[in-house]
């Protein structure tokens, strides 16, 4: 069928899908909204395009110019709130490094990205220092500090970041170009092998923003994120854009908040003080906020917190709900730029009590605007949308990233079939709701069966002794594969807890229909504490490997004690 083309005039202008144009909005209305760097700073939209255009000013004195690519190590700070728009808005690619990874694994980033120049915060200096001399392709440095000080250092700065701010212009003529352009670059965490890097158009990450503010601001009771609200990330910045949602706070003009590292004193007064309304964060940083001994002198009530990362435990979203909490989760990878679902809840299922509102809050929820999700089998078959059928979750919308950079081979396999392959498995529910009950690489087979571990770790997180739980598979010569419960208990608890009453815990959810009946098998490890990846996931890679390390051992230490790579 032919399609009818309607021609332009000569005259229009054919509008670029470009980040500077996130700012035409707020640069308008929100002039003198705040914008605060933990106890450091506070400033204005206003000040925030000024600072914005002598970021790019300073950067181009450097020899900065389009495609090149700009590397920024920082916390979260209002510096990389500028970095996410004056170095893609100069046509350059900003490349957000992994602090959290190992010297190795940055120095293996860096040069993969073929970074030009790095912008360090001076509390990196002793991990700069371990390896620039191996840097291929950086040629310059830039310091940051909150408070100035000399410094004594090996690497050549050539200058620092408010010194270089200070002497440019606030005049920047950004320019229109081709709304394909690479804007942002980053890489996954490396649990297996070296990370991969992922990147991201101007268009995008817009499209990204737009679908994002769009879904976040019309759901009708829970979760909405609108202009009054007071916006505080506990993502870190070089984590896929801590989610996006510091582009669609300044797309709406919010007053953002932004914490520096993450200590729980520092987050906890913030959000008292500065009057938090919006976050995201992992489970993790929300566990540690939760059993903090300030936590229960702060009024939670109303802040609103999504979740992703990990799954959010069923225990966990009860908890936060009985401390006023609007919790809920979030669904989305590196590759996916990242948010695909969220699970937001009907006027109806507000009305529930916090336990049964639970279960609903912690699924990954529903599709935003512009997503096309489906499960598959192997075969790449669609299944039904019944909340039984499992399958792969796979996704097509127009902000995946297309590849990995410069690993062809890894690109095909992400792209198979012509959706990109998210590696989690999943049923979706008649009402759309997506419910992830494993990454393929963690699924337990147990005699032919899956055996969800995040389900196994739902239920033992209602354990009243248990304070974190991972569940992984062990070979079995029976079974095939059996879950093996990784279980930190809480201090102090007043009864002492065996590996049989958590058995028998579990075997209650399983009697009740809840669980597999193969959750039975379960075995039980107590450890000192769980390993985590850079970014607050459970590392549960490396957990397999040494316990399987401790099991051929033949020791009986108890609790294992696990060490970080």
């Amino acid at each position: 069928m032919a399609t009818r083309i309607i021609p332009s005039s000569s005259s229009a202008h054919h509008y670029p899908l470009l980040i500077k144009q996130l700012l035409a909005g707020p640069m308008t209305h929100s002039l003198h909204q705040e914008i605060v760097y933990a106890d450091i700073s506070r400033y204005t939209y206003r000040d925030l395009r000024e600072r914005i255009g002598r970021l790019a000013n300073g950067l181009e004195k450097l020899g900065v110019h389009a495609g090149q690519t700009v590397a920024i190590m920082d916390w979260d700070s209002t510096r990389y709130l500028e970095s996410y728009f004056a170095v893609p808005m100069m046509g350059a690619v900003m490349q957000m490094v992994n602090i959290r990874l190992s010297p190795e694994q940055i120095l293996y980033t860096l040069n993969h990205a073929k970074a030009d120049v790095l912008l360090v915060n001076v509390e990196f200096l002793p991990l700069l220092e371990s390896f620039a001399d191996k840097l291929e392709t950086v040629r310059t440095f830039v310091l940051m500090t909150d408070r100035p000080q000399p410094q004594n250092t090996s690497v050549h700065f050539a200058t620092e970041y408010e010194s270089m701010l200070a002497s440019a212009s606030a005049n920047f003529g950004f320019p229109d170009f081709d709304e394909n352009t690479c804007a942002t670059t980053f890489y996954t965490t490396g649990t297996t092998g070296n990370p991969k890097g992922v990147y991201f158009t101007h268009r995008q990450i817009v499209l990204h923003t737009l679908s994002t503010a769009t879904a976040l601001g019309t759901t009708p009771l829970q979760g909405q994120l609108r202009r009054g609200d007071v916006y505080m990330p506990l993502t870190p910045m070089f984590h896929v854009h801590a989610w996006g949602i510091p582009y669609v706070a300044t797309m709406l003009g919010l007053k953002q908040v932004y914490p520096g590292a993450y200590h729980p004193d520092r987050l906890l007064h913030l959000i008292q003080n500065e009057k938090i309304s919006f976050s995201h964060c992992v489970p993790t940083i929300l566990h540690m906020l939760l059993n903090h001994p300030h936590s229960q002198k702060i009024d939670l009530t109303g802040w609103k917190l999504v979740i992703g990362g990990s799954a959010l435990p069923v225990a966990m979203a009860i908890a936060a709900r009985k401390r006023g909490i609007d919790v809920y989760a979030g669904y989305g990878l590196s590759e996916t730029c990242p948010i695909l679902t969220i699970a937001q809840l009907t006027p109806e299922l507000m009305a529930a009590s916090p336990e049964e509102q639970g279960a609903l809050r912690a699924k990954a929820g529903l599709s935003i605007p512009l997503v096309e999700m489906r499960i598959v089998d192997e075969s790449m078959r669609p299944l039904p949308h019944d909340g039984k059928a499992i399958g792969e979750v796979v996704v097509r919308t127009p902000w995946l990233t297309q590849g990995y950079l410069h690993d062809p081979d890894a690109s095909e396999a992400l792209w198979e079939g012509g959706y990109l392959h998210t590696g989690d498995i999943g049923t979706i529910d008649a009402s759309g709701f997506l419910q992830v009950t494993d990454r393929a690489k963690d699924v337990i087979k147990t005699s032919g069966e899956w055996t969800s571990s995040l389900q196994l770790e739902n239920v033992l997180l209602q354990h009243p002794a248990v304070h974190e739980v991972a569940v992984v598979a062990e070979s079995d010569d029976r079974w095939g594969e059996r879950p093996v419960a990784l279980v930190q208990l809480k201090a102090g608890h007043p009864e002492p807890v065996t590996e049989a009453a958590l058995r028998k815990h579990v075997a209650r959810f399983a009697d009740h229909g809840d669980l597999s009946r193969y959750a039975l098998l379960v075995n039980v490890v107590f450890v000192e504490s769980l390993l985590k990846t850079s970014v607050g996931k459970t590392n549960k890679r490396e957990m397999r490997e040494q316990l399987s390390q401790y099991r051929q051992s033949g020791t009986k230490q108890s609790p294992l004690k696990f060490t970080s790579s």
